[in-house]
């Protein structure tokens, strides 16, 4: 937890990388005229509440495209298993950082208000260790999609689990409860982040892979954000289309 009087200082933090079993290279795939990363970069960039902006790569390609358009990058070690190993290398050199957003290099839609949002709850509850969002499902068939993750929550708001299995299974009573999906948005205090990636896989984050349930894991209380924002992120080539057409709806007056 950090020190008592330190003043607290958010780094945001873009991982990109270029390996992708589904799209190789994806971070540097034009949208609309721009790269995928800088749609992301220009996008967080406009928060009020990040002290400080990264994007963390282990590739030369995406250091470069991110360097021509202002960004600063942090070249990080290619081992790395999982996003989170990446930020937690990052933010190494900046001793003031005291919490890490850790934000999706995919998602050119992603909401700055929403990252302000996590960002402040974080610096006003010393206590929090992690925070992450979630939206209410549109689509009921979504349930179904091991590629959307679901996430049921607490009373007081914090995660009980997260699954690509169908969560809560909706046996009785399904216009009672609407299923939430959960949006691939992180924010930790800056000690629990190094603590966290010290800690091995878990059978439950190995069994579902998601890493988000090693903090389950060992008893971390996760605390969930509800939002209306629907912002998705490109997976496939074949979302280009639909992406850019949201993109340019964005821009309409």
């Amino acid at each position: 937890m950090p020190a008592e009087g330190t003043t607290a200082k958010v780094a945001g933090i873009i991982p990109a990388r270029w390996g992708s079993s589904r799209f190789p290279g994806k971070p540097l795939h034009l949208l609309a005229g721009k790269s995928l990363l800088q749609h992301v970069y220009e996008r967080v960039n406009k928060c009020q509440q990040v002290d400080l902006l990264l994007v963390a790569t282990d590739d030369i390609r995406i250091k470069e495209e991110a360097s021509s358009f202002g960004a600063e990058v942090v070249m990080t070690s290619p081992e790395h298993p999982t996003g989170t190993d990446r930020i937690a290398e990052a933010v190494g050199p900046h001793p003031e950082i005291t919490h890490v957003i850790n934000i999706q290099g995919d998602e050119p839609l992603v909401n700055p208000a929403l990252v302000d949002s996590l960002a402040a709850i974080l610096k006003n509850e010393p206590g929090l260790s992690m925070i992450t969002a979630a939206n209410p499902m549109a689509e009921l068939d979504q349930l179904d999609d091991p590629d959307i993750v679901k996430v049921v929550v607490d009373g007081a708001g914090n995660a009980l689990y997260f699954s690509r299995s169908p969560l809560p299974y909706l046996r009785t009573h399904p216009d009672a409860l609407t299923p939430l999906r959960h949006m691939g948005l992180y924010g930790y205090r800056r000690d629990f982040l190094e603590q966290f990636v010290s800690w091995p896989p878990g059978l439950l984050e190995q069994a579902e892979q998601l890493e988000q349930l090693r903090a389950l894991e060992h008893g971390t209380r996760i605390r969930v954000i509800l939002t209306d924002d629907h912002s998705i992120g490109l997976d496939t080539p074949e979302q280009v289309p639909h992406l850019e057409a949201l993109l340019a709806a964005c821009k309409s007056p």
